[in-house]
């Protein structure tokens, strides 16, 4: 059983410069809410109530965003404003979210292994802090659906999606064989590889379910590229002891580290808002005209 989540957000940011210098990419809002915030909920969604995240210098912010704010709720209560503070309330109160730091900016896998005390040896999910994914009306979060398959064969799950072969060399991609509607089973990882090259269009979608063997395997990782200890190498050593599964998961991934990407989901969550959402949509039309 999944009990805990990691969630790494203490990159710099340094693709929406000037906005991240002063502020965490995580906090970047979608409308009016932080990206943080969703990826949090689908984790709590996920019925995950121990989350640590894993922050580095200029993220401050995160800890204050998660953390009670009572006089704010005192001035809100005094004013009836019910809807307002159930705004700011972010996680229920039996969720503990945790921080700890990553001094040095080594990589995704040298992030993932400051979570080894908190840990332990269990099993846990790694949800990216960059990343919102949503699931398919009627399903499960995208994290309890790799839970899901963790609780079957109890070793490493990776979110899958399929992605145009003339963007593979943006991802980590798996081989491996479908052994049973949406999910495969793993033979192989290549980390960013030309379309030529690459495996298939199944690429690894920022949400993964690992066993504790995976910090032994980032301690036997040397650094890669960028001189960065990198997830991907360490999975592939894990990979040589033992069974790895991926899930295509059902449901959208809004990829929140690229601008492009970034003003699309504003604009999607923007139509959907019950306030403004009709008069954007008008907006839009006219502005198409």
């Amino acid at each position: 059983m999944i009990k805990k989540a990691v969630i790494p957000a203490a990159g710099y940011g340094t693709r929406f410069l000037p906005a991240t210098k002063s502020q965490p990419k995580e906090m970047l809002p979608l409308v009016d809410t932080p990206t943080i915030q969703y990826v949090v909920q689908e984790a709590v969604d996920s019925g995950i109530k121990d989350i640590l995240m894993i922050i580095g210098r200029g993220k401050r912010s995160l800890e204050e965003h998660f953390s009670r704010n009572f006089e704010l709720e005192h001035q809100l209560r005094e004013k009836n404003k019910t809807a307002e503070l159930e705004l700011i309330q972010t996680v229920p109160d039996d969720v503990r979210i945790h921080f700890v730091w990553q001094h040095d900016q080594k990589g995704l896998g040298d992030a993932i292994s400051c979570a080894r005390d908190h840990v332990g040896n269990e099993p846990f999910a790694v949800l990216l802090g960059d990343t919102v994914l949503e699931a398919a009306e009627g399903a499960p979060p995208v994290t309890k659906q790799l839970m899901d398959v963790y609780n079957k064969h109890e070793e490493a799950v990776l979110a899958l999606e399929e992605v145009p072969r003339e963007k593979v060399s943006r991802y980590g991609v798996i081989s491996g064989s479908e052994i049973s509607g949406n999910v495969y089973s793993v033979d192989g990882l290549v980390e960013k590889p030309a379309p030529e090259e690459a495996p298939s269009n199944l690429v690894i979608a920022s949400r993964y379910v690992l066993p504790p063997e995976i910090f032994s395997a980032l301690d036997m990782t040397p650094p890669g590229k960028n001189d960065e200890v990198q997830l991907t190498d360490a999975l592939l050593l894990l990979l040589g002891d033992s069974p790895m599964y991926g899930v295509r998961f059902d449901g959208i991934r809004h990829d929140m580290g690229n601008k492009l990407d970034f003003l699309k989901t504003t604009i999607l969550y923007g139509l959907r808002h019950p306030e403004f959402g009709d008069d954007l949509k008008q907006w839009l039309k006219e502005l198409a005209l």
